[in-house]
């Protein structure tokens, strides 16, 4: 079983939002066969909790308008570190770049297909990464 149609359009949705807000190292997990409660996982990181709340705002938005989804649950919000929104298809996470590296969920879920994404999608992280790189050379 893989994730359905409709968890890969939500995915790819959310990914596009979360990068159109400068998130961090965005990736998406197909949890299908191992989770009975949602298809998929989007993974994304920001450097600061105001961050971290405008990408969770945008992917709201843009979820709502594009695919006429609305969350079932919002968890996290008001610390602003670790926003979870649960879509039942997908599930979201948003989290300080601080948290991402603490939680790993990667590790957990790295045995798990991940989801293709738009090549552009990840291209903020790439620059952010070059640009890093060359001033601590």
């Amino acid at each position: 079983m893989t994730a359905t149609d409709r968890a890969v359009q939500l995915v790819r949705i959310a990914a596009q939002a979360a990068a159109d807000k400068l998130a961090d190292d965005i990736l998406a997990y197909d949890v299908s066969e191992q989770l009975v409660i949602t298809d998929a996982f989007v993974l994304c990181s920001a450097p600061s909790d105001r961050q971290v709340r405008a990408i969770v705002d945008e992917i709201e938005k843009r979820l709502r308008e594009e695919a006429e989804a609305k969350p079932a649950r919002r968890e996290g919000e008001r610390e602003g570190r670790w926003v979870l929104l649960d879509y039942a298809d997908i599930i979201v996470h948003v989290q300080n770049e601080e948290d991402r590296v603490f939680y790993a969920l990667e590790r957990l879920w790295k045995d798990c297909p991940l989801i293709e994404l738009p090549e552009d999608v990840n291209a903020h992280s790439a620059q952010r990464r070059r640009t890093v790189g060359s001033a601590s050379e």
